[in-house]
């Protein structure tokens, strides 16, 4: 296969990939659209059981209160009924504190009694409200949940189809090289074959040292650049000029390529599949 093709053939091949990965990553991400309906609906859930107990405590103190309040009122009753049977001034003034304390006690227990009531028909609105949420949360997620499985499965078909695709498009090209292809893919944003212009990479934008650009040039075979490890092909710009564009390069020959790599290794920027593909690319260009 002339590199001319197998070039190409990467430049589909990568196409597809992107595509693939794309639609891989919307696939992994699926799962993140009910997560903050699902959380939303535990959350209520939870102030549902808190309102719960809370409305139960509620309506244990109103029931409380009822009861000493009939007993504050038979109490005053009973009181005022001995009124009629009384004989004496000190009996009188006995009997009739203990109606005015009775009656002071029942209003004290009124005031309770309705502050209680409130807050247990406030209670009780918010239940109702929750209970309302709860089943419009729990039927969207429902819904939401067929429409969102409908479309993992289209996209997975998706995949499937893509997958034949690579295979077709990367016939004949080595599997060593279309792994290290697909790393530089979903590491580079979707880039991962760019061309020389001059003695620039224009993938990372770093000057090549010339005789490295020659060997890129000649088209004889893949070549990973050394910085951003991506596959190279030479492309002609307006300032070429022939076998003699390399002579005033001051960027050296193959044998600097080993101190940029090493300086490209000390600096922080790059990740780990980077620093690999550097090491892939080096061994490439050295053979």
């Amino acid at each position: 296969m002339l590199m001319e093709e197998v070039f190409e053939r990467l430049r589909e091949f990568q196409e597809i990939l992107t595509k693939r990965v794309q639609i891989e990553r919307e696939v992994e991400d699926i799962p993140k659209a009910l997560s903050a309906q699902e959380e939303l609906l535990s959350r209520i859930k939870k102030s549902y059981v808190e309102r719960n107990l809370e409305f139960e405590g509620a309506e244990g103190r109103v029931k409380e209160i009822r009861g000493k309040l009939a007993e504050a009122e038979a109490a005053r009753e009973g009181a005022e009924k001995q009124m009629d049977a009384i004989s004496t001034q000190r009996e009188y003034e006995a009997l009739n504190k203990e109606i005015r304390d009775a009656t002071e006690n029942e209003h004290q227990l009124r005031k309770d009694l309705q502050k209680e009531e409130r807050s247990l028909a406030e209670i009780e609105e918010a239940l109702r409200r929750d209970e309302s949420m709860i089943k419009l949360q729990e039927s969207e997620i429902s819904e939401k949940s067929v429409r969102i499985n409908t479309d993992k499965d289209a996209k997975l078909a998706e995949i499937g189809h893509l997958r034949e695709e690579e295979t077709r498009t990367s016939s004949g090209i080595e599997k060593e090289t279309l792994f290290k292809f697909e790393r530089i893919i979903r590491s580079k944003q979707g880039l991962g074959i760019v061309p020389v212009k001059g003695a620039v990479c224009t993938g990372c934008y770093m000057i090549l040292p010339a005789q490295f650009v020659n060997e890129v040039r000649s088209g004889s075979k893949i070549i990973f650049c050394p910085y951003c490890s991506r596959v190279l092909f030479y492309e002609e710009s307006d300032t070429d000029s022939g076998d003699e564009l390399f002579v005033d390069i001051e960027s050296g020959s193959l044998s600097d390529l080993g101190d940029y790599a090493e300086e490209g290794e000390e600096d922080d920027s790059f990740d780990d599949d980077d620093s690999d593909g550097d090491k892939d690319s080096m061994e490439d260009g050295d053979n």
